[in-house]
């Protein structure tokens, strides 16, 4: 009996040993226009299911566009995690020195995952107009590496992967969602492009009208740690939210900002599930 205890502390000690501790996510989530009370959920329970994480949410009941979350407040408030999973729809939040306390997190090495109308946050100034570089209501825009204002109709978005080698995007599907917001691309700043999405409106005779394109997926290098930023504008509703490829998508951008993805688009030993 003593021996089968000792062996299995030997065996429990090597399994300590040899599985890392799980990357520290804080999930941001809260504001305008989305069904963050099921989004939160879902967004964690795909990142547990796909990779060893461990999340921490700052979630806002809050559906106003200048929704603000207490922890950007704190001094040092990214030092217990590993990235930071923007996800918050602040559109009219235009408080610098806030904004600044967040800058300031990635600035420093924090990485990040940018999701849909976290591209449209904390913006201010003539944001519709391309944005000159150092200027005040540019620095939000250049955390992210790519500008947008807007977005169109809700309808289909036709990705496709446009950069193939990427561990990034290596190996991702195209695919083509449900209905969704396709964001605009007011200028592509610093950021390097993984996925375009097309969207094709139809006249009243049923044939394509107008056809748009944008970038919807890329990454960024921040600050003058080259913090690893990645992005995606997609998505608007649940149903792409808890889509396995989108739950694929945002897992690869934990992983790679990180440093726990390999060249082929595979979790490094031990950040895998």
């Amino acid at each position: 009996m003593r021996n089968l205890t000792l062996l299995l502390a030997v065996a429990t000690s090597v399994f300590a040993a040899e599985t890392p501790a799980p990357i520290r996510v804080l999930l941001v989530t809260g504001g305008c226009c989305h069904d963050y009370a099921a989004q939160h959920v879902i967004i964690e329970k795909g990142l547990l299911e796909r990779a060893n994480v461990k999340v921490t949410h700052a979630y806002s009941p809050s559906k106003g566009t200048d929704v603000t979350f207490d922890i950007f407040n704190q001094p040092n408030w990214g030092k217990d995690f590993d990235v930071v999973v923007h996800d918050e729809c602040a559109a009219d939040v235009k408080d610098k020195a806030y904004i600044e306390k967040i800058l300031a997190a990635h600035r420093g090495g924090l990485p990040a995952v940018n999701l849909h109308c976290a591209m449209h946050s904390y913006r201010f100034g003539n944001y519709g107009q391309p944005v000159k570089a150092g200027a005040d209501n540019a620095a939000w825009f250049e955390f992210l590496g790519l500008q947008s204002s807007g977005h169109g109709p809700q309808l289909p978005i036709e990705i496709t992967y446009v950069d193939t080698t990427s561990p990034a995007s290596v190996g991702l599907p195209n695919w083509t969602t449900g209905n969704e917001e396709l964001y605009n691309n007011v200028a592509v700043l610093t950021g390097h492009v993984l996925a375009k999405g097309k969207q094709v409106q139809k006249g009243k005779d049923g044939k394509p009208d107008k056809v748009t394109e944008a970038v919807v997926v890329w990454t960024n290098t921040y600050g003058p740690k080259n913090t690893r930023i990645f992005s995606t504008t997609l998505a608007h509703n649940n149903a792409t939210v808890q889509d396995p490829r989108y739950l694929d998508l945002v897992t690869r951008g934990v992983l790679w900002t990180t440093g726990r993805l390999g060249p082929d688009g595979k979790a490094a030993p031990g950040y895998g599930r």
